[in-house]
């Protein structure tokens, strides 16, 4: 691979997805991301003052089958950041997108990160 094709790749894989101001502290908003399969919803977590302060995850709610989870309450179970889907309540940690009532589900999580006032996801 050349340089240029490792330029054009990290161009296409990594996006431009809304400014900092955008986001809302210690809550979610949800957002459209283009992927190789297409449009997605991502739900964004800002978490000011945390080790890592941005955290993306998937916006669909695989149990109530709602894009909602962006709504979902913000917290720490067990010492494990999470957000509570609004529906049913299920927790689905910020990390990883695993949910901790049930191993079977996991919700896809994104790398994001600021890059100055913006915030950019890799998709």
């Amino acid at each position: 691979m050349t340089n240029a094709t490792a330029a054009k790749t990290m161009t296409q894989t990594w996006q431009s997805l809304c400014a900092r101001a955008a986001l809302v502290p210690f809550s979610g908003v949800a957002a459209w991301v283009e992927t190789a399969e297409g449009p997605a919803q991502v739900a964004l977590f800002y978490l000011p003052g945390h080790e890592q302060e941005l955290y993306a995850l998937d916006h669909h709610d695989p149990f109530s089958n709602a894009n909602v989870i962006a709504r979902g309450i913000v917290g720490d179970l067990k010492g494990q950041l999470v957000v509570a889907s609004p529906i049913y309540k299920q927790h689905f940690r910020l990390e990883d997108g695993q949910c901790l009532e049930d191993d079977s589900v996991a919700l896809r999580s994104w790398k994001v990160s600021f890059k100055g006032d913006e915030v950019w996801i890799e998709a």
